[in-house]
């Protein structure tokens, strides 16, 4: 595989998640549909934190095992790019997101992300702009995810492991359009603009198109373990916020239902990829 054909595939298995963002196109959705929308996309970031934190955690592990009666400086350095690249991640994310409301509520139509002008008072704007800011929360988590996911695909393809590189590729295309819907999902009933919605699928997307680029030149596994950490963290506080906004939407029971299926349907298209392409 040549070097601008790697980028092409770099490219298409991330921009995949612009197919999960039409659900944000839903008008006329009461309040019961968008908390089932918000519990489904709940239950799939629970699944996609859990896929993300397994990898560094278990290389923690590993490597805690055959560092037992040994100084490992290593090993200090490991343990604290993942504690440190969870806390980032978990602490950096919510401070972002009250910064932008900040500055959004002062804004009549910032970045033009509505369709319309916002024109109340800025308390109510900041209450009325929450679920733009947590969708791109949302991207940035599975951003920083899908960076360490284009690191693998531009490692294996370098490293001429070309059928476990396209099955990388092939189910990270499929995965992220998944992931659209968990970023879209809060946005149900609103009027985002169709710009708002590429930035989304930008910030979600564009890092697994990097990642790939970085990964066909420079290996870290360090590297990757500190991205994953972030995007846990990041990927924490998110499922914090929607668990809060889909209680005020809906009954318990029936929330945690849609998380319930929300979480199967994450898990199912993992393991119909991994039976399909041989993982």
């Amino acid at each position: 595989m040549s070097f601008s054909q790697l980028l092409l595939v770099g490219a298409i298995a991330g921009f995949t998640v612009y197919l999960g963002l039409p659900v944000a196109a839903l008008r006329r959705t009461g309040l019961r549909t968008r908390g089932v929308l918000n519990g489904i996309a709940t239950g799939i970031l629970v699944y996609l934190m859990i896929e993300i934190l397994k990898s560094p955690l278990g290389f923690g592990e590993d490597a805690l095992e055959h560092a037992i009666g040994k100084s490992s400086t290593d090993l200090l350095l490991l343990f604290s790019v993942l504690v440190g690249g969870v806390t980032l991640g978990l602490v950096g994310i919510p401070i972002l997101e009250r910064w932008m409301l900040r500055q959004w509520a002062r804004s009549p139509r910032p970045l033009g992300i509505v369709a319309q002008t916002v024109t109340a008072p800025s308390r109510e704007r900041a209450k009325e702009l929450q679920p733009f800011v947590l969708a791109l929360m949302i991207s940035a988590g599975i951003g920083l995810h899908n960076f360490s996911e284009g690191l693998a695909i531009g490692q294996q393809a370098t490293l001429g492991h070309m059928s476990l590189a396209w099955a990388l590729i092939i189910g990270f295309a499929l995965h992220n359009i998944t992931e659209g819907f968990g970023i879209a999902a809060p946005l149900a009933g609103t009027r985002p603009s169709l710009g708002f919605l590429a930035l989304a699928g930008l910030i979600a997307g564009g890092p697994t198109f990097l990642g790939t680029v970085v990964g066909a030149s420079w290996q870290s596994p360090l590297a990757s373990i500190a991205f994953l950490a972030l995007a846990g963290g990041a990927l924490l506080y998110v499922i914090s916020e929607l668990l809060r906004l889909g209680h005020a939407m809906l009954a318990k029971v029936p929330f945690m239902l849609s998380l319930s299926l929300g979480f199967f349907i994450g898990y199912f298209t993992e393991l119909v990829l991994e039976r399909v392409l041989g993982g």
